[in-house]
């Protein structure tokens, strides 16, 4: 069903099993898992889709390394697993990822690693060569014998410089490992809530839609572009709002405190020297202040971060003018001879970690990255059904996360869990292969069969998986034509984008459905040529078009650094 579908339908009957508040990756992630198990589910979210917390994302996949010093083996060891799992089930968007620890001591944190892991102390001395050999061998270890990735290597000085001759010729050793590379998180969750609503007639979703607030048994949803409003009754209601879980709770009702959050930023810059200096390899390493830091490949750019700052209120985050000078001064602590500047800076962004109350934790690094769910039962509020929050988790957990929250849904309604995700593909991840040969294959029988150019085929089995096929299908249905200011996407491709994956604003389209923005290569003539076929789409005049691009203009200078 389409948007003006669903919300007729919530008209026509308002009766609904589970509501789910927030369409970040947990909330999706539950969203696919009970629809897939039959039950009737509304997804909605007052932005976006994967707008939230969700889109500030270092990218990775990962077990979370340096969790282990916090005693957190069971998270490690789940995340681990689900790395794994994204690598094997969304091969078209998570890969492995080679990632290399430079290190300037031996055998510093020996004496202090048990002092943090007993919470004994806040912040230990350097970590060495020998701490980190154990840390990594028992992060190898957990991902047993699947495979999915190489074990880790350890290099001495003269070795690791041969590899990487910019390197801080002062380190002592360097070690890699290998975790998983999301190369467009926006768009794996946004799959991940396609393929539910393509697999079940008991999905529905709403981008643009907010809780307003309650009633005993019922629900008051905001359409946040018509301004109107419906009311809905769920028999439970899943509170998945990330960093507003508080904020969401109050307008049901509920008092409530669960939300602890870190704020983390990061930069995007085009600097081919640091690109080339750090070859296919993510580099995460310790900074002179003791925060674990990173330098991500993405694509031709390079992704710098993260800070680590408690913060209050979610909505007032930014990235500050202190955290670009750090991250711009890191870059010289494993490689020296490389200045970067502000002017390198394509994009910048920050988001806030939904994590659960601190507790007894001194500092942000101690704060867990576990997830639970916080219950309130409708004989503990003034509501007639359940509501359960959904507390911290990251990208790498989520599906192990969904499970639980889908098994806990399942067990309140009596039902059996029918099917799992394990092993479920997502989206161009069906039957898409990461061997060159067969790639190869695929790339020019999908030509073929659809009358494009073998170089045309190509470049959308990149950027859509399997689900090309689809795409391209879609675009032969009508002329097509390239776009003038950016030719590598056609109208036609757009306009998928905007009917098929439920775009409705313009930043949806230059943030999340595509690249575009985060990589720097956006243009004034590029984000109006959006516009315009954007406003086509919706019926839009001029006088909107234009309203829609100078919006989105002043987002991207006022959020994300953007000099266009």
């Amino acid at each position: 069903m389409n948007r003006k579908e669903i919300l007729s339908s919530l008209k026509t009957n308002p009766e609904i099993s589970v509501l789910i508040v927030g369409a970040g990756i947990n909330g999706i992630g539950t969203f696919r898992d009970l629809t897939l198990n039959g039950m009737d589910t509304l997804l909605i979210d007052r932005g976006d889709f994967c707008s939230g917390a969700s889109a500030a994302s270092s990218h990775m996949a990962h077990g979370g390394i340096r969790y282990l010093e916090n005693g957190e083996f069971r998270l490690v060891r789940e995340a681990v697993r689900e790395r794994n799992r994204m690598i094997q089930n969304a091969p078209h968007i998570v890969s492995p990822l080679p990632t290399t620890i430079p290190m300037f001591k031996y055998f510093s944190g020996l004496f202090n690693a048990p002092l943090k892991f007993l919470g004994w102390l806040t912040k230990p001395s350097e970590r060495g060569s020998v701490i980190i050999k154990l840390g990594l061998m028992m992060y190898d270890a957990y991902t047993g014998k699947t495979r999915t990735v190489p074990r880790h290597q350890f290099m001495l000085r003269t070795e690791s410089l041969k590899h990487w001759p910019r390197l801080n010729p002062g380190i002592a050793t360097t070690a890699t490992y290998y975790d998983g590379l999301i190369s467009n998180p926006e768009r794996l969750a946004l799959e991940i809530a396609l393929d539910a609503e393509t697999d079940s007639s008991n999905a529905r979703m709403l981008n643009y839609v907010s809780l307003s607030g309650s009633e005993k048994d019922s629900v008051t949803l905001r359409d946040e572009l018509t301004g109107e409003t419906y009311v809905v009754r769920p028999k439970l209601l899943i509170n998945a709002a990330g960093p507003w879980i508080d904020v969401a709770n109050d307008k049901l009702g509920l008092s409530t405190r669960y939300i602890s959050g870190t704020k983390g930023s990061h930069v995007v810059v085009d600097h081919p020297d640091l690109r080339a200096a750090i070859g296919s390899n993510e580099f995460f390493f310790e900074n002179k202040d003791g925060r674990i830091v990173l330098l991500f490949p993405m694509v031709d750019r390079v992704l710098i971060g993260t800070s680590d700052i408690k913060i209050e209120n979610p909505d007032e985050v930014y990235c500050t003018d202190e955290e670009v000078e750090y991250f711009l001064e890191l870059v010289t602590r494993v490689f020296p001879s490389i200045k970067v500047s502000k002017e390198n800076i394509v994009f910048q962004f920050t988001g806030v970690r939904p994590l659960g109350s601190s507790g007894e934790a001194k500092t942000t690094a101690q704060y867990s990255r576990d997830h639970h769910i916080e219950v309130l039962d409708a004989g503990q509020t003034k509501l007639s059904f359940p509501v359960y929050s959904l507390i911290g988790g990251k990208w790498t957990s989520y599906r192990a996360f969904s499970e639980q929250v889908t098994d806990k849904v399942l067990a309140f309604f009596g039902k059996p869990r029918q099917k799992d995700t394990s092993n479920l593909p997502i989206g161009g991840g069906r039957g898409y292969s990461t061997d060159s040969s067969d790639q190869k294959y695929q790339i020019e029988k999908l030509a073929a069969e659809t009358g494009v150019s073998k170089e045309r085929a190509q470049v959308l089995y990149l950027r859509y998986g399997s689900r090309a096929e689809t795409v391209i299908r879609f675009m032969n249905l009508e002329l097509d034509t390239p776009l003038k200011s950016l030719p590598d996407y056609t109208r036609r491709e757009i306009i998928f984008l905007v009917e098929q994956e439920k775009a409705m604003r313009l930043d949806d389209l230059l943030l999340r459905r595509t690249m575009l923005a985060m990589l720097g290569y956006l243009t004034k003539e590029i984000v109006q040529e959006f516009g315009d076929v954007l406003g086509d789409c919706m019926g839009w005049d001029v006088k909107q078009k234009n309203a829609e691009v100078e919006y989105v203009l002043g987002l991207l200078r006022e959020r994300h650094g953007s000099r266009i």
